[in-house]
């Protein structure tokens, strides 16, 4: 998947602040939505095998600048690879606010101790979330993500996480 998933982040969420933000308040127009806790469990793949199971603790802030919303993330393996890092995500909710799909592009820092060698420490980590959203703003969902190293380094095999994540609002 290398960088498909961090170029649709930027491609929609370019088309929604143009359609959506710069006529109103502006492009980067500070504001503040809904924050969520997330934790997810799931498998983590390298190379067509699953390798290890991840648990991976994320925070979406409600801080936006446009469309973009500010996350943080920190994930480790089974196998004691340790993943953290900062970036944005956009969302978009169906109109009664019961579906949603997120993507988002977070750049971090990789520690594969005995799992996977993705090349390098600095990995990007990319993806798709789809789920259902309670009436008490929690979401339930299913998140494919995608880590590589854009090929700053030699070597950039890249590896996949399939999980269900579980997001509760904080404010």
């Amino acid at each position: 998947m290398d960088g498909t998933f961090a170029v649709l982040t930027l491609a929609l969420g370019l088309w929604d602040m143009a359609a959506n933000y710069c006529p109103n308040d502006g492009c980067l127009a500070d504001y503040n939505g809904q924050s969520r806790y997330s934790i997810s469990a799931g498998n983590v793949m390298f190379q067509d095998d699953t390798i290890s199971n991840e648990v991976y603790i994320r925070k979406d802030t409600g801080r936006f600048k446009g469309p973009f919303e500010l996350v943080y993330g920190l994930s480790t393996t089974t196998e004691g690879s340790t993943w953290a890092g900062i970036g944005a995500a956009w969302t978009k909710e169906n109109w009664s606010r019961t579906a949603y799909v997120q993507l988002h592009v977070m750049p971090g820092i990789y520690l594969h101790g005995d799992g996977a060698d993705l090349g390098g420490p600095i990995e990007f980590r990319s993806g798709i979330e789809a789920g259902l959203q309670a009436r008490s703003g929690a979401r339930f969902g299913i998140s494919y993500d995608h880590r590589s190293n854009a090929d700053i380094y030699g070597y950039n095999p890249g590896m996949e996480t399939i999980q269900l994540r579980v997001s509760i609002p904080t404010n």
